[in-house]
């Protein structure tokens, strides 16, 4: 069987992209610097793929930034405030991505949201009333002949039509008014494409493994019955992920596709559509089979038995991952310090190449069980021990469902908390982070590498501590944060600090742009070893004379932003987590810390694409996780937590189940629509509606913050309204940080004293 890969991994194994691209925002090198940087990873990665004698090596999945904000630039999808701006290529694409602040004007970013039930992050295409939308862009076809020049006849690849169209926002007009325009788009693509030697081109439509409408199927059969007509002699392969397509797939199998790639790993109905419709044998089948999201060993066993049954359906099998790589680190072979049994479960995206290969041969060999390579795979995953803490086990075991509920209720604890912590109506804080600045970094760096003892280490961050609350109250914040300068990541600190987790050195994932994060992997039974923030937040508070939050990260941000088990269910995960987190935040409480915030900004990140599933797969243990982190605590301990970059409208009332006090999340690049959720649900939880982008560099000023508090409070009570920004101001500079506060908190001045 031949093999194909949907996306590979683009930052870099050592994060070369990202750093590159930072320093071009600096400007420190130019243009051509950094996209000769860009070239030579694109190279890299061909070479490891045609070495690992991939079939079918994608080209078009790489980007600067994100794959979506290129898709919009190559249809000439770009909004009159950035042409206006009328910046060179580069600038405009990335003030597209990351706000603009100069002499050529002043914009916000675009949207971004989460690319569905990843830790991705997308930029959001935004489609005006007179957009039109053309084949304009040329990174595709230049980086297909790049790949040519390499001996390489590449699988181009791009988002498609209907995913495109779906995910997109509009002025006044909806995705079916584009239909004609997009479907000419794509045709003209694909011609140039056929005059460059192209043999295949890849549109991703994972918008079809989502609830489909009647009115979605008959778009996007309108779209490919046209484009397919005018393919001329490329071959389309319509690729999905991350689910199976069942609303959809008789209109796929039934239109002249030459491939379709179908999930078998998290497509719950894949198998069996296919058995039950069958499978054309004028198609090839991209059977994704390798998971492409989590990071442990394929069982060939059962992948094989998979492919078998498949084949007793289709003709024509090509073996594939479920999904682009991108969502794995690089490779385990640099990772010196995990313990060897550890390092023989994990394949990350080059061990993936190299399963796809082996796959490849073994499906071909009647007699795969007596080979060498399938043996080895089974000894292998058999030597794999995780273990086992009994004690956690009967823990979770024991819970009674009083449990999970806090008491008294939420409106009663409301006034004790108002008369202990005596904020001000409309309080202003931030969501816990501040910039990590060089300091930081080196002190903790330094820490790591024995330049420097536990006892100067501490010192230094009680005084970086001391600094930042300090520069909080000069500001005029009301609730506190102690900086988390102690920290490298709000998931892999705490991971770090509970029994059952494993850490990698170079195992890097892109989440969004130049953000990138390094996932514990969960790899036995987690707990508590001893307090982890007790003593910098009881510090804290000693130096400030304002409330100081506790910051803690939520059971199920920990559980979705780690790599989690396989051999254990996601709820038991979460709630053995949780149980270390309530831990903590009793501890915080018993130091005196009277305001914790529990972040979850990963909630809605493992929701199931399909509504029939949030119940029962996800919401039913993933909210009674929450609350079993701050059931415990007294009533005049106001909990906090915060979301960001997901739509959270749609379960808004499982949100305000959480049975937090205070929620904040993030608001300012969706303008604020969640609001129209909040009042309409009769939303009880007191809310802090990012007022500024934090992901952008620009300082918003004093006058359009005191327009997003007018914004929040024509729908929130000002009695429980926040102001905030959108997230953790920890990738921010400091003076950008200090004048972006300073003008939030002059601005809800302004709001409370009526002066607007």
């Amino acid at each position: 069987m031949r093999t194909s890969i949907i996306g590979y991994p683009r930052i870099g194994g050592n994060r070369e992209l990202k750093f590159s691209i930072e320093n071009y925002f600096k400007g420190n090198i130019s243009a051509r610097e950094l996209l000769v940087t860009a070239k030579q990873l694109r190279s890299a990665r061909f070479e490891k793929q045609k070495k690992s004698a991939i079939d079918f090596i994608p080209v078009g999945d790489f980007s600067l930034y994100d794959g979506a904000l290129d898709t919009a630039v190559t249809l000439g999808v770009i909004p009159k405030r950035y042409r206006d701006l009328t910046l060179d290529g580069l600038d405009a694409y990335f003030a597209m991505a990351k706000g603009y602040q100069g002499a050529a004007g002043d914009v916000k970013a675009l949207s971004m949201r989460k690319w569905f039930n990843t830790n991705y992050h997308y930029i959001v295409p935004e489609i005006e009333d007179d957009t039109v939308i053309a084949f304009r862009g040329s990174a595709l076809f230049d980086e297909f002949s790049e790949a040519k020049d390499a001996g390489i006849i590449a699988k181009p690849v791009l988002m498609g039509p209907l995913t495109f169209l779906k995910l997109a926002k509009y002025e006044n007009k909806q995705a079916s008014d584009f239909v004609k325009q997009i479907t000419i788009a794509y045709a003209e693509i694909i011609a140039r494409l056929e005059s460059l030697g192209a043999e295949w081109a890849q549109f991703d439509e994972p918008i079809l493994v989502t609830d489909l409408t009647t009115s979605d199927i008959s778009m996007f059969k309108r779209i490919y019955s046209d484009l397919l007509k005018r393919k001329g002699n490329v071959k389309v392969l319509l690729q999905t992920f991350f689910g199976d397509i069942r609303d959809a797939y008789e209109d796929v199998i039934a239109l002249p596709f030459d491939g379709v790639g179908l999930d078998f790993v998290e497509g719950k109905e894949t198998l069996s559509l296919v058995e039950r419709y069958g499978f054309p044998s004028d198609k090839t089948l991209f059977a994704g089979v390798i998971n492409g999201k989590n990071i442990w060993r394929d069982d060939y066993a059962k992948t094989l038995n998979l492919l078998n049954a498949v084949g007793r359906k289709a003709d024509n099998i090509v073996i594939s991952t479920s999904c682009s790589l991108l969502h794995v680190p690089y490779t385990v072979s640099v990772e010196s310090k995990l313990p060897e049994n550890a390092k023989n479960a994990f394949a990350f995206a080059e061990e993936k190449l190299t399963e796809l290969a082996e796959l490849s041969k073994l499906a071909d060999d009647s007699d795969y069980a007596a080979s060498e390579v399938f043996k080895a795979n089974q000894a292998r995953r058999q030597s794999i021990k995780q273990g086992a803490d009994l004690s956690v086990q009967a823990r979770v075991h024991g819970l009674k469902a009083g449990d999970y509920t806090r008491s008294p209720e939420r409106k009663k604890r409301f006034d004790i908390q108002k008369s202990v912590l005596n904020l001000p109506l409309l309080p202003t804080t931030t969501i816990g982070s501040f910039p990590q600045t060089d300091e930081v970094r080196a002190n903790r760096a330094k820490f790591r590498k024995g330049e420097i003892t536990k006892e100067r280490y501490d010192e230094r961050l009680q005084a970086l501590t001391a600094d930042v609350v300090k520069l909080q109250e000069e500001i005029g914040l009301d609730a506190l944060v102690h900086g988390e300068f102690e920290r490298n990541d709000m998931v892999e600190y705490f991971g770090e600090n509970l029994n059952g987790f494993l850490f990698t050195q170079s195992a890097w994932v892109q989440s969004y742009g130049t953000r990138c994060v390094k996932p514990p992997i969960i790899f036995s039974d987690i707990s508590r070893r001893a307090p982890i923030t007790v003593k910098i937040s009881k510090y804290a508070q000693s130096v400030a004379s304002k409330p100081m939050k506790g910051m803690l990260t939520g059971p199920i941000t920990i559980l979705n932003w780690s790599f989690p088990r396989e051999d254990v269910s996601d709820k038991e995960q979460a709630t053995q987590i949780a149980l270390a987190i309530r831990d903590e935040a009793l501890d915080l409480e018993s130091a005196g810390i009277r305001i914790i915030q529990i972040d979850e900004a990963a909630l809605r990140e493992k929701l199931p694409l399909r509504k029939a599933d949030w119940r029962s797969e996800y919401l039913e243990w993933a909210i009674p996780a929450f609350r079993l982190t701050h059931s415990g605590v007294k009533p005049e301990t106001q909990i906090h937590t915060h979301m960001c970059y997901s739509e959270f409208q749609d379960i808004i009332h499982e949100i305000d189940a959480m049975d937090a006090d205070v929620i904040t999340f993030e608001a300012s690049r969706s303008s604020l629509a969640i609001l129209t959720a909040i009042k309409e649900s009769g939303f009880e939880t007191a809310v802090g509606p990012g007022v500024y982008d934090i992901h952008s560099a620009r300082v918003p000023s004093e006058d359009e913050i005191v327009a997003a508090i007018k914004a929040i409070l024509e729908i929130v009570p000002a009695e429980k309204a926040w102001i905030n920004p959108d997230c953790g101001l920890k990738t921010r500079g400091a003076t950008e940080t200090a004048l972006s506060l300073k003008n939030l908190v002059a601005a809800a001045k302004r709001v409370r004293s009526g002066k607007i």
